[in-house]
């Protein structure tokens, strides 16, 4: 027992001895459980919802206000063709559609069934499915304010995932988490290796200047990203048959962006630590986990605290998965998602500008 006490002793003086893991451990739970305890809700409310009134009768005006009473939607547009519908979904603009054909207040005023239709964003199944819920709902109370359960008929529609598999919106998801795990920690652990052995000066007194060093370094970490692409996307086509609607071009043109936000994490992740355990840490707790839980691939933005909705936009993540999404169940290339690329694109100038000046900094 003495031997094993002084073997706990040992390990926690070794603990001690590293001034930034400790304050890590310590703080790390206290951060994630601040995150999770505001971003984390599967509850869904505030639905998106664009309305297309071609009816404009008292009765299609009450429609619309049962619908906007409710907290479960939040009107983002009013449309005067449905021709806009589907750029409203494809852009990501709104979740629902809901549309009152005309003659509806007419047909209920004479105590026929109208008519409407309710398209639905099924890229993200979960908010498509429980907004097509939400609707149902809300016509019932209409129906039964008009004194009878069959004053509206509702005719769903649901695009991009007409099933609504919970599939095809997650192995996108999942294929981002994967490239940004891989290129963050092969980045940040591949730098520290070298400073924590002793060989990042040996690697200065050679005729490389820094700049090329850093090349050498991340140069990989892109080709091994490549190749994870490369042997991801079968699966996630042939094994998982998540549709595949958008270009590989526009696919492949929109993801360099977000693998130079990452590597600029992985190299700014190695500026912070001394250790492959502190930089394994800071990527997993500070970095990556925060990104799960505020990028929408899980929980949905739009139920967050208006605080954390405004930092989701500063998560690359964020836009990497809706470019995923948008890619392969929409079928939209860069002319609608132009400005995720453009963000990411800033991002990444941003978060390499500052892990190099670090890293330069570092290397004096």
């Amino acid at each position: 027992m003495s031997a094993l006490l002084a073997l706990v002793k040992k390990e926690l003086l070794q603990l001690k001895r590293d001034p930034k893991l400790v304050p890590l451990l310590v703080l790390a739970p206290v951060f994630q459980l601040v995150i999770l305890g505001y971003a984390a809700t599967t509850d869904i409310t505030q639905v998106e919802l664009a309305v297309c009134d071609l009816d404009r009768t008292p009765a299609s005006r009450r429609l619309l206000d049962t619908f906007t009473a409710s907290r479960s939607f939040r009107l983002v547009r009013s449309l005067d063709s449905l021709d806009e519908a589907e750029a409203l979904l494809a852009r990501g603009r709104a979740r629902l559609v809901l549309t009152i054909p005309a003659g509806f207040g007419a047909r209920v005023a004479q105590g026929s069934a109208g008519t409407v239709q309710v398209l639905a964003d099924g890229a993200d199944a979960a908010s498509g499915g429980i907004g097509l819920a939400y609707a149902v709902a809300a016509l019932q109370h209409f129906s039964a304010g008009q004194g009878t359960r069959t004053a509206v008929e509702l005719r769903p529609r649901v695009l991009y995932n007409p099933e609504l598999l919970s599939r095809h919106y997650m192995v996108p998801g999942v294929l981002a988490l994967i490239l940004m795990v891989m290129t963050m920690m092969l980045t940040a652990m591949a730098l520290v290796k070298e400073r924590e052995v002793g060989t990042m000066e040996q690697l200065l007194v050679t005729p490389f200047a820094p700049a090329q060093i850093l090349a050498g370094k991340l140069i990989p970490t892109t080709l091994v990203a490549g190749v994870q692409i490369l042997t991801a996307l079968p699966v996630a086509l042939l094994w998982f048959r998540v549709p595949m609607h958008g270009s590989f071009l526009a696919l492949a043109v929109l993801t360099v962006p977000f693998l130079l936000c990452t590597l600029g994490l992985g190299l700014l992740v190695s500026t912070l630590s001394r250790t492959q355990q502190q930089a394994m840490m800071l990527s997993a707790l500070v970095f990556m986990l925060p990104q799960i839980y505020l990028s929408g691939f899980i929980f949905p933005i739009q139920n967050m605290p208006a605080v954390f909705q405004a930092v989701t936009y500063l998560v690359p993540l964020r836009y990497y998965v809706t470019i995923l999404r948008g890619v392969f169940l929409k079928g939209v290339g860069l002319s609608v998602l132009w400005r995720q690329g453009a963000t990411l694109l800033l991002m990444a100038v941003a978060i390499l500008t500052v892990a190099l000046l670090r890293f330069r900094r570092r290397l004096g």
